[in-house]
């Protein structure tokens, strides 16, 4: 039914050996969406794509991906779906346009239907020009979105992309999102994985904030900035150890102190500020802003780094 999630999972779980890497999860991605998979490293995000993808069995829970069960319609499901994985993968061997016509082979495809479609996913990826040269010389943006190019090969209903833009230059991954989203206006499903804020903002209609293989929130980038942080930050810089929060603890919802600063989550960062200098702080700079997507997974992840 049109209506049916393409992505269905209740109490999903991955395990390798003792470790549990996706803790019982629920999932629903609706058709036409992208949907997102945020998280520190070790979260889970990869482990419950490659069980979406069908390349990895699940342990427990039930899934369900384009109303059919991995574990009995694995091909099936496989032949319908675009795979971007986070390493490229391409054949350094094989011209530009050799990559794509011989991965459509692989799909059963005839040799005039992936010539037409090849020439097609070029123009797409903007690599025409270079259809004639060899993959090793390109630079990383263009073998990205070869390789995004190459996932397309078989008119897929659901693209997944696990990590696409790591790596890259802030144009080759505005490019990139340009893409993408041209790819949801034409109705192909994504789910992506990311680690970066701005991304997860760009692409993702809904998104999960994943942390040791659970699901610490939900929702829209609007609707978890909304729930879990306030509509501005004021940021209070001074040299290192000389911050004191006290002058400043009521004038927001929640202060937070950094090595270097202190943030005040508040409605209003330029009446916080105000009071701020009327009791006397004096910080070296000082900063009013929107809160995004990163203060909401600070937030719920912690500011730790994860090994």
């Amino acid at each position: 039914m049109a209506d049916d999630p393409l992505v269905l999972a209740e109490g999903l779980t991955k395990r390798f050996g003792e470790f549990e890497a996706v803790a019982g999860i629920d999932i629903e991605v609706r058709r036409g969406e992208a949907f997102g998979f945020l998280g520190p490293n070790g979260a889970g995000k990869s482990s419950t794509m490659r069980m979406v993808a069908c390349v990895s069995p699940r342990s427990g829970g039930t899934l369900s991906v384009l109303g059919m069960d991995p574990d009995t319609d694995g091909p099936k499901i496989r032949a319908r779906l675009g795979v971007v994985p986070q390493q490229d993968n391409l054949d350094n061997e094989l011209t530009v346009r050799q990559n794509l016509q011989v991965y459509g082979r692989y799909f059963g495809l005839s040799r005039k239907h992936v010539r037409d479609k090849a020439t097609e996913l070029l123009e797409f990826a903007q690599l025409s020009d270079r259809a004639d040269d060899e993959v090793d010389p390109l630079s990383g943006g263009m073998k990205r979105r070869l390789t995004i190019a190459r996932s397309l090969v078989n008119d897929p209903e659901l693209l997944l992309l696990d990590e696409p833009t790591t790596g890259l230059d802030p144009q080759a991954r505005h490019l990139l999102w340009d893409r993408l989203f041209r790819l949801k206006q034409q109705g192909v499903t994504l789910i992506v994985t990311t680690h970066y804020m701005d991304e997860a903002e760009q692409l993702c209609d809904r998104l999960v904030v994943m942390d040791k293989g659970k699901i610490a929130a939900e929702g829209s980038p609007a609707q978890l900035i909304d729930r879990y942080s306030t509509k501005e930050v004021l940021e209070l810089r001074f040299p290192p150890g000389q911050q004191d929060p006290a002058p400043v603890q009521d004038l927001g919802e929640r202060v937070e102190v950094l090595p270097d600063r202190i943030l005040v989550y508040t409605t209003d960062g330029e009446a916080s500020l105000a009071a701020a200098h009327t009791r006397g702080v004096t910080p070296v700079s000082s900063l009013v802003r929107r809160s995004t997507l990163e203060d909401v997974f600070l937030r719920l992840t912690g500011r730790t780094l994860v090994d």
